[in-house]
């Protein structure tokens, strides 16, 4: 699934993707995603498009925060998927929360923790 998920957002031109393994860590999901959108409208998008890929592949789906699009939470079962505004991922930072060091890089360049390199450290 979560390479359902990266390809997905990848084709939807997110930015920033970060894929952190929660296995061992948490109980929740096996795996989190975390994207950004440039806006609201694309922040939609990548969540419609992602919740119909991941049902179509069988998985029950759950999303919330889809009526404001600045933050959509998808619940896919085993991976749960953030995706955001920038200045609102920013804000709640959620990678600091597990330990991951996120760095901005300028548009184009892959940022380090980032897709193709997204797996976090175990």
């Amino acid at each position: 699934m979560v390479d359902l998920v990266v390809a997905s957002l990848d084709g939807d031109k997110a930015e920033d993707i970060v894929v952190v393994d929660l296995r061992g860590k948490s109980s929740i999901a096996d795996h989190m995603v975390i994207a950004t959108g440039t806006s609201s409208r694309q922040v939609g998008a990548m969540a419609d498009h992602l919740t119909r890929k991941l049902k179509e592949a069988g998985q029950h789906v759950a999303a919330e925060g889809l009526p404001q699009c600045d933050w959509v939470l998808i619940d896919g079962g085993d991976i749960i998927v953030h995706l955001f505004r920038p200045e609102v991922r920013s804000f709640y930072n959620l990678e600091k929360m597990w330990g991951i060091t996120r760095t901005v890089a300028p548009a184009g360049v892959p940022a380090a923790g980032s897709f193709p390199h997204a797996h976090a450290p175990a």
